[in-house]
């Protein structure tokens, strides 16, 4: 993963901006779908090959009007160059210890009816009630899909079970018994990276 961006150096950087912890466990890898990969990847290169750009361009042109500290252009300009450098640091620390899976590859026989990342579950309540799930990376969780991440509760439980197999989930909430009915391994759709109209314009010629 390409490191050629650089934290803005001003001094009126805001030294304490700067990533938050991490949901993934320590030391493990960040496994992820194909598509939500890309997305990942398709967010990194656009930030660096084209927002990145763009602002620095504007705040060079604002910084040449006036005095910097009452300079709104300017000022908003080194604000949104620092968010753009925070999300690029934290993308490259997710894309360098990335681990794609892709469900969809076959699987041995003795475990394509278990679940593991990827997987797409079905499990009933104790009262009967039914839920399907897709067990997916820490940055795809999707609630409309029912994408949940790897790491939760839920997902934890329902690891290496198979078809007929009860669970106990420990959750927040309490703890469950649930049953797994149907485990399958499909595609996971993930929404492709979509760039926001930028917020951050200069009229050069005023």
């Amino acid at each position: 993963m390409s490191k050629a961006f650089t934290k803005e150096s001003d001094q009126d950087d805001d030294s304490d901006l700067d990533d938050g912890p991490s949901p993934l466990p320590t030391g493990s890898k960040n496994y992820i779908t194909p598509g939500g990969h890309k997305r990942l990847k398709d967010e990194f290169d656009y930030l660096l090959k084209k927002d990145r750009p763009a602002v620095t361009a504007a705040v060079s042109w604002a910084a040449k009007n006036g005095d910097r500290s009452e300079n709104a252009d300017y000022q908003y300009g080194k604000k949104r160059l620092r968010e753009i450098d925070r999300r690029l640091r934290f993308l490259t620390k997710r894309l360098d210890i990335a681990e794609v899976v892709d469900p969809e590859t076959p699987r041995e026989e003795d475990s394509a009816d278990q679940v593991f990342f990827g997987a797409t579950v079905t499990y009933a309540h104790a009262n009967g009630d039914e839920n399907t799930i897709t067990i997916v990376g820490v940055d795809e969780i999707d609630l409309k899909r029912n994408y949940i991440s790897w790491i939760s509760p839920l997902a934890r439980a329902l690891m290496k079970a198979r078809p007929g197999d009860a669970v106990t989930l420990r959750a927040p909430g309490g703890v469950e018994e649930l049953d797994v009915i149907e485990v399958n391994y499909v595609r996971v759709v993930v929404e492709a990276f979509v760039p926001t109209e930028a917020v951050f314009a200069v009229d050069k010629q005023s």
